[in-house]
């Protein structure tokens, strides 16, 4: 919107009225630039803000079951009823299934140190009596394997054939990225 100072009119009036029109111009295209502005930013709130569903009407989207149960209750209310017993299953922990038996194995064996393996109340040497195992997939480049390890458990015969307190040793479980998972810190990596 350049113009040439030369083809500018001498009027005074006139150059007036030229710069008050350039300057509601500018006001226009300002007022479009702060709109866009605005939208743009409202979009970037949109898409990377925090988000938050909270709704002061959201306790009752649904509780329909709730009125139902209530307008059941009310033409229930002159009936006799009769006790139901209720069984509940006990809940089944869920098993995970063995890892495949084609893949290369490895025994790592964890122990209590030596200085442990005393029973605390009567000072007896400790037994082995079992053990627990788990296995855990390791990753190595191009290969993958299984380490299966086994932590001794201990316990005190002398403690067993007098009948005082038993108390039974085991290995603790070594640390784990993920708790109670089959992956190693290799194969996470």
């Amino acid at each position: 919107m350049k113009k040439d100072v030369n083809l500018l009119p001498n009027d005074p009036v006139l150059l007036k009225q030229m710069l008050s029109d350039m300057q509601l111009e500018i006001q226009i295209w300002q007022k479009k630039y702060s709109y866009l502005l605005e939208q743009w930013h409202l979009s970037q709130q949109h898409r990377f803000g925090s988000s938050s569903e909270t709704n002061p009407y959201q306790s009752q989207l649904f509780n329909e079951a709730e009125a139902i149960n209530a307008e059941t209750v009310e033409e229930t209310v002159g009936v006799d009823e009769t006790e139901t017993e209720v069984i509940a299953k006990p809940r089944q922990k869920p098993i995970r299934k063995p890892l495949p038996a084609d893949l290369p194995r490895e025994t790592v064996i964890i122990d209590i140190p030596e200085v442990e393996k005393t029973c605390t109340c009567c000072g007896y040497e400790l037994h082995n009596m079992g053990e627990e195992s788990n296995e855990k997939l390791e990753f190595i480049p191009a290969t993958i394997k299984v380490i299966k390890q086994v932590r001794l458990k201990y316990a005190c015969r002398h403690c067993e054939q007098h009948g005082t307190q038993n108390s039974v040793k085991i290995a603790p479980v070594p640390a784990a990225i993920i708790p109670k998972g089959i992956a190693t810190a290799s194969l996470i990596a």
